[in-house]
């Protein structure tokens, strides 16, 4: 069953499809939330990364990119025993190490979303292949999620569905063809984080359609 037939009357889903899923994000600290719960859905719900969202943005100071960026490892070890999110090591790190790689993106291009808009449109796998050369934890399918979900690719919405119209109104990247020529990542293949990891392996995760 299709996330849009799946979500209806749901107390969670429900809203979420229809005001936020597939619709343009512009702003760092919503594109950056949207990346830290893709990862942290790893294996898990979309539902869980719905029940958890205000406990993540608590420990994450609303995702701004900037103070995430600035965590130590003593923040570290205070949100390994935060009931309130995903207490996995990996993921926790990678949101830290992602949020560092944010900023430098911003650095470089003024904004999360202008480096998005920079780099569109590209293929699916192309869109893989340059997240995992950019961002730690980042595999094909936590990158189409991701992208699907803030309307850099299609697909969020059937077209039966009444919210595609509305996505389709708001003009989302998808809609749009032509793509100015990207400037450098800021970050290269095979650099690890400030704990000397790489991009993690084993995403298994479970489809939107399924809450």
């Amino acid at each position: 069953m299709s996330y849009c037939k799946s979500s209806q009357d749901h107390p969670l889903h429900g809203p979420y499809h229809d005001r936020e899923y597939g619709f343009p994000v512009r702003r760092d600290a919503a594109l950056f939330e949207r990346l830290a719960l893709e990862i942290n859905q790893a294996g898990l719900s979309w539902l869980t990364m719905l029940q958890k969202r205000e406990g993540f943005r608590r420990a994450f100071n609303g995702f701004d990119p900037a103070r995430v960026a600035s965590f130590d490892r003593r923040k570290y070890k205070q949100l390994l025993m935060d009931p309130g999110i995903v207490r996995n090591r990996l993921k926790i790190r990678a949101v830290i190490e992602n949020a560092r790689r944010i900023e430098a993106i911003r650095e470089a291009h003024g904004s999360f979303a202008n480096w998005l808009d920079a780099h569109h449109p590209r293929s699916e796998k192309e869109w893989g292949k340059l997240f995992r050369e950019t961002f730690v934890f980042t595999g094909g399918k936590i990158v189409r999620a991701l992208l699907t979900s803030t309307g850099y690719l299609p697909g969020a919405h059937e077209k039966s569905c009444p919210i595609y119209a509305k996505v389709s109104k708001k003009k989302p990247a998808w809609t749009r063809a032509k793509r100015p020529s990207p400037r450098p990542s800021p970050r290269k293949r095979g650099e690890g984080d400030r704990w000397g990891r790489g991009t993690a392996a084993g995403e298994n995760r479970r489809s939107r359609a399924e809450p």
